[in-house]
């Protein structure tokens, strides 16, 4: 625990220096914390002033502010607008500045369709998104940090969003914040913004020649830019470049995977933690390409004419690509092709083909990760109290029209029911039909690949329940984020706050932070945590009482098809 040892006089020292040495004792005593960043004091907690909070990139200087003893910078370009001649190209460096950059506000969310956003009053109370100013402007960054410049060498923490690859921002939920998990294990917190959708990811290389090869990428590069940035910054925000940990969630666990597989990241990275989302391999290029034709199509453009996809403004061409992708599907359904909305392309170049991590000693391999998934993914009875009540005979039916996010089992929803039921004899059948629609075989997947690299994996089952909505939101999808985080007092509308929560999130998050040091989640309060076999399939169950089980769904989830 931080102690308030000559708080006045660090107080005075900073208002005169340049804010980087001096500054950073003031971060040291600011103020006395207690549970996920709460003070003790009535004292002063925000600093912000002409000589506070400044330290160097290599494109300039920033300028952010001091919170609760924490320094936090918003919004720091990382590469250049994305707009106009340099969109569907690779990422670009921003341009030097000469005056102080003022990084104190967050970057613009990249264009995506933000109609009707909050257009559902429950979802937007329990998520309550956070959504700026969206532009192709967007190559930006946000840092926690607890000291500037001072050779600390902290673990760099680098957060990729979810939202597919479609929506979403660094800091749309507040349980993204990295300030409480900064403060907790004295590491350093980034969180990024990068294109997105059609504008990141759509693959006019077979209609544009060699100017647009990379087109199908651009998206992915952002991140490894983003990871390049970091690398030659961090270490004036007192983190460490040779240990960095990239963390996602839904879709953002699938970025960590297409990261790790991406040649030009390599070195980038060192610990990995996707959640509730993670693939093993990209988009087939064949189909990408040909999505790329079909948006020329729908453009009205020949091939010579293909620059001005350019200067069509970025919402029109999110909608006439969207429905050219739609037109694609419809198609050439049973082409036998690996089809997808807008996503990593799996080029040879800048993503490997094949399935990610099939070599054991291949790219990636010395990387360890850890990864997790809830147990209510996608749980469908928050607003639906009618479905608690629903039959086993009931939720075989549903199951065999509709199973989650994918068709239907058919014929196989009663064994599959059945498996389950008998694995989990105390869960309802709300609770069953949710775990079935939220099973672990993409998890199991994920992990059985990254096991066969020398490098360990350890996989967790995250089913804490908040006590809300009548106990019907369960362990859903984004649940896991603000413990991780130590976010629970800060993200209430998942946890509903106090000591219960906050118990567990001192495990995770204590475990997270080894992680991110030694690449070995034990000692940080979780109990004895093997790493993952695929003979054993051990994994941590997550919850008021965590404990080992191994493989614990095993004979249900292989009665699921792939």
């Amino acid at each position: 625990m931080i102690k308030p040892t000559r708080r006045n006089f660090f107080k005075t020292l900073v208002t005169g220096t340049a804010g980087i040495g001096l500054a950073a004792a003031l971060l040291l005593t600011a103020c006395t914390t207690t549970k996920e960043g709460k003070t003790d004091t009535d004292d002063q907690v925000l600093f912000v002033g002409d000589d506070i909070a400044i330290t160097e990139t290599v494109y300039g200087k920033v300028q952010g502010f001091i919170l609760r003893g924490i320094y936090q910078f918003r919004g720091i370009p990382y590469g250049a607008d994305t707009g106009g001649e340099n969109r569907f190209m690779p990422p670009q460096k921003p341009e030097p500045w000469d005056d102080i950059y003022p990084a104190v506000w967050w970057g613009n969310s990249a264009p995506q369709i933000m109609d009707n956003r909050y257009g559902n009053a429950w979802a937007s109370f329990v998520d309550h998104w956070n959504y700026d100013d969206v532009s192709e402007d967007c190559l930006k960054l946000n840092v926690w940090t607890p000291a500037l410049a001072d050779g600390g060498k902290r673990p760099v923490m680098v957060w990729f969003h979810g939202g597919g690859y479609t929506n979403g921002n660094g800091i749309e939920q507040d349980g993204y914040k990295g300030e409480n998990l900064s403060r907790k294990g004295n590491i350093v917190f980034v969180s990024v913004n990068h294109r997105l959708g059609p504008i990141g990811f759509s693959d006019l290389s077979g209609v544009g020649g060699p100017e647009y090869a990379h087109s199908g990428n651009v998206g992915a590069l952002d991140m490894v830019a983003a990871l390049e940035w970091v690398h030659e910054n961090i270490a004036n925000f007192g983190g460490d470049p040779g240990n960095v940990t990239i963390m996602g969630q839904s879709g953002g666990g699938a970025k960590v995977c297409v990261l790790l597989s991406m040649p030009r990241a390599k070195g980038l990275i060192h610990r990995t933690v996707p959640l509730s989302g993670s693939t093993v391999q990209a988009m087939d290029q064949e189909y990408s390409r040909l999505v790329g034709e079909y948006i020329l199509k729908e453009a009205g453009l020949e091939t010579s004419e293909i620059d001005k996809l350019k200067e069509i403004p970025w919402k029109e061409y999110i909608l006439l690509a969207g429905r050219a992708a739609r037109k694609c599907a419809e198609e050439n359904a049973g082409s036998g092709m690996m089809r997808g909305s807008f996503g990593p392309v799996a080029d040879g170049v800048n993503i490997l083909e094949g399935t990610f991590f099939s070599d054991p000693e291949g790219l990636s391999s010395d990387v360890p990760m850890l990864i997790c998934t809830t147990f209510h993914e996608w749980s469908m009875s928050r607003n639906n109290p009618e479905l608690e009540e629903v039959t086993a005979e009931r939720a075989k039916e549903m199951l065999a029209e509709r199973a989650g996010f994918r068709g239907g089992l058919g014929e196989k929803a009663g064994e599959v029911y059945d498996a389950y039921a008998r694995t989990f004899p105390d869960a309802k059948p709300i609770e069953l039909m949710i775990m079935i629609s939220s099973n672990r075989k993409s998890v199991i997947r994920t992990a059985n690949a990254k096991a066969n690299q020398n490098a360990p994996v350890y996989v967790a089952w995250f089913g804490w329940e908040p006590p809300l909505f009548n106990n019907r939101m369960r362990a859903f999808h984004c649940s896991d984020i603000c413990f991780w985080y130590y976010n629970t007092d800060l993200m209430l509308t998942h946890t509903g706050g106090g000591e219960r929560p906050r118990k567990l999130s001192e495990k995770m998050s204590g475990s997270l932070l080894q992680f991110m040091r030694t690449g070995d989640p034990n000692g940080g309060g979780l109990p004895d945590w093997p790493a993952y076999t695929v003979e054993n399939g051990e994994t941590m169950i997550l919850n008021d009482i965590c404990e080992v089980k191994n493989d614990p769904d095993r004979e249900a989830r292989n009665t699921i098809p792939d």
